[in-house]
């Protein structure tokens, strides 16, 4: 039951236009009353926000990845360099999982990123592969946007893996969406390391 409650609260607060739907999942005292009268009973303690569960060595928090400004896009196609190694990358880190939606690719400058909206569907399971060339360090970060007013939640970030990095992969574990509800997030890429050509593919099962 305990269990059960923290996700309903959990996805309260991480996707707040849809909390009629969370709700759903009960866990309130129908008969309870309560009063909007000030108090000064210091003994009460706000208890923080939930955050998603994280794979391990993935780190969350809030805001984003942030760098020197956007890289310059490109067409999917453009990018067929590091196609094949994006392909084989999802094979072996993301077996039994799907492509969503197309590759997407950038010309990056040091310290430049690139932002993709992705839809977050309920239970899905996602990991995010990169490869590029040129770059020496190419970061990734999932990252959930409750509402346009609201400060986005990194929720899973990759470490290490040079220019090839891999967010969710098999060492990690993939990172799952906690809750029955559909909400919009971004794969955020980072040439945190030299310049040069990154596409990355989210895949998802």
């Amino acid at each position: 039951m305990q269990s059960r409650r923290a996700l309903c609260a959990l996805a309260v607060v991480a996707f707040l236009p849809f909390a009629i739907a969370a709700a759903a999942c009960g866990g309130g005292n129908a008969n309870a009353s309560y009063s909007t009268t000030p108090t000064s009973d210091t003994s009460q303690v706000i208890a923080p926000s939930p955050t998603y569960p994280q794979p391990t060595g993935t780190p969350a928090g809030t805001g984003t990845m942030t760098g020197t400004g956007p890289a310059t896009p490109i067409l999917p196609v453009a990018a067929a360099a590091v196609a094949p190694i994006l392909s084989q990358m999802g094979q072996a880190e993301a077996p039994g999982a799907s492509p969503e939606g197309m590759p997407f690719a950038a010309n990056f400058q040091q310290g430049q990123t690139l932002e993709q909206p992705i839809t977050i569907l309920p239970n899905k399971c996602y990991t995010v592969v990169g490869a590029s060339l040129g770059i020496q360090q190419l970061d990734i970060a999932l990252v959930v946007q409750p509402t346009p007013v609201m400060q986005p939640v990194t929720v899973s970030q990759s470490a290490g893996g040079g220019g090839n990095p891999v967010l969710g992969g098999k060492a990690a574990g993939c990172w799952r969406n906690p809750t029955p509800l559909t909400g919009q997030g971004k794969v955020i890429l980072r040439a945190t390391a030299g310049q040069g050509l990154a596409a990355a593919q989210v895949f998802s099962k």
